[in-house]
Order: C-alpha cells, then sequence, then structure tokens
C-alpha cells in the first residue's frame, strides 16, 4: 500500500497541526463517520508516535503512516491526500 501526499496537502498539515519535520501524522481507522470504502468506519488523524508501521511515506521531514492494525481499513487499496482549495481541508482518493 503507498501513501501519497500532495504539496497543498503536505501545506495544509504544516499549517493546522504545526509541523515543522521530524513529527508523525498517523492515519486510522475509526468507528462512526463518513466512510467511502468500508461501512460504519472512516479515516481518522493523529499526531502520535508509531508502534507498528504498515505502511508510511516520508515528505519534507514529515512521517505519515498507517499501523498494522488499520491496513484492513483501506482493502488494500493505495491512499492520496489531496487539499480541496473550495472547502479548505483535505480529501482523501483511493485507489
Amino acid at each position: 500500500m503507498n501513501i501519497q501526499i500532495t504539496k497543498p496537502a503536505l501545506q495544509w498539515f504544516k499549517d493546522e497541526f504545526g509541523l515543522e519535520g521530524g513529527e508523525n501524522i498517523r492515519f486510522y481507522a475509526r468507528y462512526g463517520g463518513c466512510g467511502s470504502i468500508q461501512s460504519g468506519f472512516s479515516l481518522g488523524i493523529s499526531q502520535e508516535t508509531p508502534k507498528e508501521i504498515g505502511a508510511k511515506s516520508e515528505v519534507d521531514g514529515v512521517t505519515f503512516y498507517i499501523e498494522n492494525e488499520d491496513l484492513w481499513y483501506f482493502k488494500d487499496l493505495d491512499l492520496k491526500v489531496k487539499y480541496s482549495r473550495k472547502y479548505d481541508e483535505i480529501e482523501f482518493v483511493y485507489e
């Protein structure tokens, strides 16, 4: 599984989380919300220290990752994180 973060999305993360490099951003499956690939679950985001990384991508000194325990959520799809100027927020694309 691959994780791709676009440059505008990276800037959104830097602004929202105050990132300067060396930090970690976790994507995880959470119960509830409006997810598009697993009924009853949605994708959550947190800033924390990795435990058992299942997939990761490092962009401009920031590590974006998914723990092994959350890989089931993605159904062997790749994750692309984009920024929507229209909504001023990030969006997830599963490929």
